[in-house]
């Protein structure tokens, strides 16, 4: 289930379909502190703009933004870059380290069609979705592999490795059922680490405002056929506002072994974390606190030259403790929220290569396991809580899903075709087996010039929080049915010397969606399948790199441009959502990078929100701007970095009442030693 990007030219706006297996890029973020003053007084000592132009190097350019022949695993069979119809975002490792932001989840906030809100900041907790969906409607894969909480999409992005360690990120747009399977239900977002490259080992320290400390410590070993990555992460600050504090370390090792029969790859990893929930779940009660440990381990194995085979099996273990009191708990307070779930799979991918083009089935099977003292059906027996002495799981619940995909995709000169389907069922929602069909479509009128279109279906299976929750404000249903849609798209991609972009409009026909929802004020919010709710929406991208485009040294080096709009047809209007009617309506985002003198250059990143929704039963989200500036002085083997994050110190709200930090300055270094 790995989707593959083999390339030796990087491009910032790739339309594929799938993912990579080989190591591209990401990115490696930062964060930092000093002072505004310090920033500005760089960027005002810049009087001479002629003389800060440095040589232009022109394999470098050609390396990053010429886009050749590059071979991707556009569906569930590799395919060349020209023939594929839908669109995916590359987010190299180039552009990371770039980029003027503090966590994985920050990245994302500039991508095109992502809706990140952030509870916790710094990796700590966030809710992702793309096109106007919720968090519980995007997959979340690392190096091919399904990760996605079953408990709630709030702990999808526990991952075992540091933000800093990331290789490449891909993001597909709109739904995915017949490559991925259930629950790519408005997009799907694919994290790489995958080692490469000669034996080296890195160091990474940072600090900034809040006493926020990180540190990263990586190595990649080269042995012939044989590369190995390993790392280990610790952050930590005491909060930009009260009950904001975190802990957080990780460890991750991942090997990739080429032998003759074929290429063996294992990774493993552990995350733990333990953070101040300041109204995280509910205002009511803002003295919120939780810990979470995330242990994850897949292998796989890709082998065949007629028939291609590649199998592979993973398991992931999550662990949380909620309180909803840290301290000085209410007298009808009776104890916390204790979960674990368990996830093991199995899956098998094969393609093969004819006259009349590739032909790919495969199939998975996923179990999702839940121990806990909320969530579940009653436990004949109480099994003690791991690490908690004195605290019992009460209730349990597991599924089973089994899924086949088949799909097939032909060539003719200028026009590609692919189309398959995935036949599912799931064992605990008497669904039956049903059928996910979807078709892609592109038509390249010149080398410049392309047309896409595609139609495809998905479903999103309930949570386990959907089904079972029950608190002091919610009610859960364990009458759930799985949320399905039929997305439509096409556009325009465009390709010339030195500038990339797209225009495309989508159409999203969802039904049974899930949400916890109320009528009044005063009720409690309960889950429910809403009748249908229809998504419209347009994006526009382009990137422009002046320094191609005139051939000669220019002081800016790279300008793009994002822009989505999202509308919501609300058959029930008249009902207050948590999530599902609230979602992002517009997104400006604009990328700048440039040179400051010799080895010193500056990043910018603008965005501009605009959510619907109402923040609190009388107040309605306000649209808002934010500015994240980096200067970065960078040789073959060392980086100094300065971030100013929020750099206007402007108040927004991404959910509820929950503030977001204000501006939040950090300082670091990284040293890479060649071995």
């Amino acid at each position: 289930m790995k989707k593959v990007i083999r390339t030796h030219n990087r491009a910032e706006m790739i339309t594929f379909k799938r993912w990579g297996r080989k190591a591209y890029s990401l990115f490696s973020v930062l964060k930092q502190p000093v002072r505004i003053g310090v920033l500005l007084a760089v960027y005002t000592s810049v009087a001479e703009p002629e003389l800060l132009f440095a040589q232009t190097d022109s394999s470098k350019v050609s390396m990053e933004y010429n886009l050749d022949e590059v071979e991707v695993s556009a569906q569930r069979a590799p395919v060349a870059f020209s023939q594929v119809a839908r669109i995916v975002s590359v987010i190299t490792r180039e552009q990371i380290e770039a980029a003027p932001v503090q966590s994985l989840q920050e990245l994302l906030e500039y991508a095109l069609s992502v809706d990140v809100r952030q509870r916790g900041v710094n990796g700590v907790q966030a809710d992702i979705s793309v096109r106007g969906g919720s968090f519980d409607q995007t997959l979340i894969l690392l190096n091919g592999i399904n990760i996605s909480d079953p408990q709630t999409g709030h702990h999808s992005l526990d991952l075992p490795v540091s933000f800093k360690n990331i290789q490449r990120i891909e993001i597909l747009e709109g739904p995915a059922a017949r490559v991925f399977g259930p629950n790519a239900f408005s997009g799907a977002i694919n994290i790489i680490t995958t080692p490469e490259g000669e034996s080296r080992a890195k160091l990474d320290v940072s600090g900034g405002q809040h006493q926020l400390a990180d540190i990263n410590v990586s190595g990649n070993l080269h042995n012939g056929n044989w590369n190995q990555f390993i790392a280990f992460n610790r952050m930590s600050s005491n909060g930009y506002i009260d009950n904001t504090d975190f802990k957080t370390w990780n460890a991750f090792y991942q090997t990739k072994l080429n032998t003759k029969p074929g290429t063996l790859d294992f990774q493993a990893g552990r995350t733990n974390k333990d953070f101040g929930a300041n109204s995280f779940y509910t205002a009511t009660y803002p003295n919120q606190f939780e810990a979470t440990k995330t242990t994850f381990a897949s292998l796989k194995f890709e082998t065949g030259t007629k028939i291609h085979l590649s199998p592979s099996i993973y398991w992931r273990r999550h662990q949380d403790r909620f309180e909803l009191f840290r301290n000085n708990p209410a007298s009808w307070y009776t104890g916390h929220n204790y979960h674990l779930t368990d996830i093991f799979g199995s899956n098998l991918n094969a393609w093969v290569e004819s006259p009349w083009g590739k032909t790919a089935f495969g199939a998975e099977i996923r179990t999702e396991n839940i121990w806990s003292n909320v969530l579940g059906k009653p436990l004949t027996a109480p099994i003690e809580v791991p690490g908690e002495a004195g605290h019992f799981f009460t209730k349990s619940y597991s599924r089973t899903t089994i899924s086949y995909f088949a799909e097939h995709s032909v060539h003719f000169k200028k026009l590609s075709i692919s189309g398959g389907a995935m036949t599912n069922w799931i064992s605990d929602l008497g669904f039956g087996w049903n059928i996910y069909p979807g078709m892609d479509i592109a038509y390249a009128f010149s080398n410049q010039f392309k047309l896409y279109g595609s139609a495809n279906s998905s479903l999103r299976m309930p949570t386990f929080t959907d089904l079972f929750y029950n608190g002091p404000t919610n009610i859960g249903n364990p009458d759930l049915k799985p949320e399905k849609s039929m997305t439509v798209e096409g556009g325009l991609k465009l390709t010339f010397k030195g500038f990339s972009g797209r225009a495309g409009a989508y159409y999203r026909k969802g039904k049974d969606l899930i949400d916890w929802i109320r009528e009044n004020e005063t009720d409690k919010w309960q889950t429910k399948n809403l009748t249908s709710i229809n998504t419209t929406g347009i994006e526009l991208s382009g990137n422009l790199f002046p320094e191609v485009v005139w051939n000669k040294p220019i002081f800016i080096t790279k300008l793009g441009v994002n822009y989505s709009y999202s509308q919501q047809d609300k058959g029930q209007s008249d009902v207050f959502s948590y999530y599902v009617l609230d979602n992002l309506k517009q997104k400006l985002d604009i990328e700048l990078n440039h040179k400051i003198w010799n080895k010193l250059k500056g990043s910018w990143r603008i965005s501009y929100q605009d959510r619907n929704g109402m923040r609190t039963a009388t107040d309605s989200y306000q649209p808002f701007w934010l500015v994240n500036a980096r200067i970065m002085w960078k040789s073959p083997s060392t980086e100094i970095y300065l971030l100013a994050a929020n750099l206007l110190n402007t108040k927004y709200y991404d959910f509820g009442t929950i503030t977001q930090p204000g501006r939040w300055i950090s300082l670091g270094i990284s040293h890479q030693l060649n071995l």
